[in-house]
C-alpha cells in the first residue's frame, strides 16, 4: 500500500512539474507579446507624450480589477516576412470601467503604426461579436495607420474583412449597445468611419488626427498642400467640422473622461441566470497541476478536476451510472449556477459490462449529454464544456448501434442551445468530438485553452500514419522507390509538422481559441463570461428534428 502511495505521489509531482513548465512557457511568451513592437518603439511613443495600448487599458479599467484579455496570442508566429504582428497589433478584452463590464479595443501603435493585418481584422470582429452577444458597451482606443497595404487583398474586400467592422458599428447602434471611441493617434481612410459611427468620439490634442485622406494623398489627388493638424487635428474636428464631441489635452484626461461617460450609463435588463453567494472550492485548486497527467494517453478522473474549481467542490451528477464516459452535472462557479458537460478520462464499464475508453464519446454518453443540454436550456442554466476528447467511438459495433445518429443528436442540441456556452479545452479536442463539445464553430461565448490543449481533426499518431500512406502511395505512383529509411524520414517530418499544428499556440494565433489560460484561472474566466452573458436575454430554445 505504501509503495502504491509513493508511486502516486511521484506521478502527481511529475504531472505538477510538467504543467508548471508549460505555464512558465506560456507566461514567457506573453511577456514578449506584451512588448508589442519592442522597447524602442515604446520609448518613441512615450517621447510623443502618448501611452502604449496596454498602458491605456490599465489606466482605463478600475484599479485592482480583473481584465480578461482576448486574443493575446493572435498572430503569434505569423507574418514573419513583415517582422511579425504581436497580439495582432491590437489589445482586446473584457474589463471593468466604473464597475461595469465593457469590451475594450486598443490599437497598438508600436506594431507597424497600428496597421491592420488580416488577423487584426479577425480579432476586432471577434471583440465586436462578444460585445454584441453579451450587450457589452464597447470602447475603442484608436491609434492606427489603417490597412497594412502589402496585404490589402486579404483584409479589405471580403465579408469578414475590414468593412464588416463598420457594419457592426451600425448594428450595435441599432441594438442600443453603447460605443465610445477615442482618437488617440492616427485615424485615417476607411478607418475614420469607426469612431464616427460610434455614439460619442473623443480626440486628443496634438497626437490625435482623423481624416479620409492624409496630407500626402490630398496633395496627390487634388494638388492641395495642407498639414495634418489643419486637415484633421483635434481643433479642426472638434471646433470646425464638429466630427468629434470632446477635445482632450492628453491621454490621461481622455481616459478619465471615458470613465466618466461609462459611469453615467444606464443598465440593461438582466437575463436572470441564478447566482448565490460564491464559495471557494473545498479541495485545493492547485492540485489540478498534479492530477492532470503529463502524458495525454494516461487516464485520470475528470471529476477530481471539476471538484477543484466548483463552489464547495460540490456537483450534482446527472445519470451518474449511465453513459459513463461523459460527465454531466449541476454546480456553481463563483456563485453562478452552471451545467457541466465533461469528457470523463477514466476507463469505465458500460451498462453491458464492457470496458469503455476514457475520452471517447459512446452512444450512451452522447444520448445522456443531449438530454442534459436540453434540460439546461429548459431551466436557463449556462453550460460549461470541458474538452478532453479523442472523438466518437468507431467500429462495427458502434456503427450498428447508431453512433452517427446519437452523435448528431448531441451536435444538434449544442447547435441550437440558446443558454450561454463556455468551452475550456483542457486536453485533446479531436474531430467530431470538438464539434459535440462546443468547439469554435458552435458559438461558445468564450473558448479558452489550457497550455496542455491539442486541437486537430484526429490524434497525431493516427493522422501521421494516414498522411504517410497517402504520401508514399503518391510517390510510388510516380515510379519512385521508397526505402524503409526514407519512409521513416517522411513519417518524422509529418509528425513534427502535425505536432506543431495541434498546439494551443497555433490555435490561439488564429483565434480558434480566445486565450490560453492558467488552469487556476478557469473559475475567473467562466464567472466573468456568465456575468457578461447576463446582460443579454435568452432566445427561445428549439432543437428541431432529432433522430430517435
Amino acid at each position: 500500500m505504501e509503495k502504491k502511495s509513493k508511486k502516486l505521489n511521484l506521478e502527481f509531482n511529475k504531472n505538477e512539474d510538467a504543467l508548471k513548465v508549460a505555464m512558465a512557457k506560456t507566461n514567457g511568451l506573453l511577456r514578449q507579446i506584451h512588448l508589442g513592437g519592442g522597447q524602442k518603439k515604446i520609448d518613441k511613443l512615450h517621447k510623443k507624450g502618448k501611452m502604449t495600448a496596454r498602458e491605456r487599458v490599465n489606466a482605463l479599467i478600475d484599479e485592482n480589477s480583473n481584465f480578461l484579455e482576448i486574443g493575446a496570442f493572435a498572430g503569434y508566429g505569423m507574418y514573419k516576412e513583415y517582422g511579425g504582428c504581436p497580439a495582432g497589433g491590437v489589445v482586446t478584452g473584457i474589463g471593468y470601467i466604473a464597475g461595469r463590464q465593457c469590451m475594450i479595443v486598443a490599437n497598438d501603435a508600436t506594431v507597424k503604426a497600428g496597421a491592420w493585418f488580416p488577423i487584426t481584422g479577425k480579432k476586432n470582429l471577434r471583440a465586436q461579436e462578444i460585445a454584441m452577444e453579451n450587450r457589452l458597451p464597447i470602447i475603442y482606443l484608436v491609434d492606427s495607420a489603417g490597412v497594412f497595404l502589402p496585404m490589402q487583398d486579404e483584409i479589405f474586400p471580403d465579408k469578414e474583412h475590414f468593412g464588416r467592422i463598420f457594419r457592426n458599428n451600425a448594428k450595435m447602434s441599432s441594438m442600443g449597445i453603447p460605443q465610445i471611441a477615442a482618437i488617440m493617434g492616427s485615424c485615417v481612410a476607411g478607418g475614420a468611419y469607426l469612431p464616427i459611427m460610434s455614439d460619442e468620439a473623443l480626440i486628443v490634442e496634438g497626437t490625435g488626427s482623423i481624416f479620409l485622406a492624409g496630407p500626402y494623398l490630398v496633395k496627390a489627388a487634388i494638388g492641395e498642400t495642407v498639414d495634418k493638424e489643419t486637415l484633421g487635428g483635434a481643433t479642426t474636428q472638434s471646433e470646425i467640422s464638429g466630427v468629434t464631441d470632446y477635445k482632450m489635452p492628453d491621454d490621461e484626461t481622455c481616459l478619465k473622461t471615458i470613465r466618466d461617460l461609462v459611469d453615467k450609463m444606464g443598465d440593461f435588463d438582466k437575463a436572470g441566470y441564478s447566482r448565490k453567494k460564491a464559495a471557494p472550492p473545498i479541495k485545493d485548486p492547485k492540485e489540478i497541476y498534479g492530477i492532470f497527467p503529463e502524458l495525454r494517453t494516461k487516464p485520470y478522473k475528470t471529476l477530481e478536476i471539476i471538484e477543484r474549481f466548483v463552489d464547495n467542490s460540490e456537483i450534482t451528477l446527472y445519470k451518474e451510472g449511465y453513459g459513463k464516459t461523459m460527465i454531466c452535472g449541476y454546480a456553481r462557479i463563483d456563485g453562478w449556477a452552471v451545467g457541466i458537460v465533461a469528457n470523463n478520462r477514466e476507463v469505465v464499464k458500460s451498462k453491458n459490462g464492457e470496458m469503455q475508453f476514457g475520452g471517447v464519446i459512446y452512444s450512451d454518453g452522447a444520448d445522456k449529454a443531449t438530454r442534459f443540454i436540453m434540460n439546461c436550456n429548459q431551466k436557463k442554466i449556462p453550460l460549461v464544456f470541458l474538452h478532453d476528447v479523442t472523438g466518437f467511438m468507431v467500429g462495427t459495433r458502434s456503427e450498428h448501434g447508431g453512433i452517427i445518429k446519437d452523435g448528431a443528436k448531441m451536435v444538434n442540441a449544442v447547435s441550437n442551445s440558446t443558454v450561454p456556452k463556455f468551452s475550456i479545452v483542457m486536453g485533446n479536442s479531436y474531430g467530431a468530438g470538438n464539434y459535440a463539445m462546443c468547439g469554435k464553430a458552435y458559438d461558445p461565448r468564450l473558448i479558452v485553452a489550457w497550455p496542455t490543449a491539442k486541437i486537430a481533426v484526429m490524434g497525431g499518431s493516427q493522422a501521421a500514419k494516414v498522411l504517410l500512406q497517402i504520401q508514399v502511395a503518391s510517390l510510388k505512383s510516380q515510379g519512385k522507390t521508397i526505402t524503409e529509411a526514407r519512409e521513416k524520414e517522411i513519417l518524422t517530418e509529418i509528425e513534427e509538422r502535425y505536432a506543431h499544428q495541434t498546439t494551443p499556440y497555433y490555435a490561439a494565433s488564429r483565434l480558434w481559441v480566445d486565450a490560453i489560460i492558467d488552469p487556476l484561472e478557469t473559475r475567473k474566466v467562466i464567472s466573468m463570461g456568465i456575468e457578461a452573458a447576463n446582460n443579454a436575454k435568452m432566445e427561445p430554445f428549439n432543437v428541431g428534428v432529432l433522430q430517435t
